[in-house]
């Protein structure tokens, strides 16, 4: 099977086995893909006791790596790298020690070399925790073959 055989749902699913085999961030911090789909990503994280800050609650680093992890995996489901070039973030409510959070992402707008990302984070009853609206930016290369895109973009 070639690249031209994939279905854009087996494109995006190659895309996300190829980044998170490299991403040791959000290896690091539990993170599992759930599922992708081509401009949409469902990550999941479990709160652990090094991520609770002095307040008891979950640190907002850590939800907003897992938003950012998400706009990662949906805006780069095409094989083409994309990078950040702008997010903002909302708190709307505390993460709790063994939560589960969820950060769904969904593509807005992809036109030209720019997109935008609406990431929601919910717990496991349902209750949102966050909204993260992410800016990305193509740049040369492609996702499955990170060695090519090292090179092009040295170049």
């Amino acid at each position: 099977m070639t690249d031209r055989d994939l279905s854009p749902q087996q494109l995006a699913e190659a895309c996300a086995d190829a980044m998170f085999s490299r991403d040791n961030a959000s290896r690091g911090l539990g993170m599992r893909i759930e599922s992708v789909a081509p401009g949409r990503a469902v990550l999941t994280m479990t709160v652990r006791e090094e991520m609770v800050q002095g307040h008891g609650h979950c640190h907002g680093g850590f939800i907003f790596t897992l938003a950012d992890s998400a706009f990662a995996f949906a805006c780069n489901s095409y094989d083409e790298a994309t990078v950040a070039s702008g997010c903002s973030i909302d708190y709307l409510g505390p993460g709790q020690l063994g939560d589960v959070l969820t950060a769904t992402a969904e593509e807005r707008s992809r036109r030209g070399r720019t997109g935008i990302y609406d990431i929601t984070v919910r717990n496991q009853h349902g209750d949102e925790v966050a909204l993260f609206r992410g800016r990305s930016y193509k740049i040369r290369g492609t996702v499955r073959r990170l060695e090519e895109t090292a090179a092009e973009s040295q170049a």
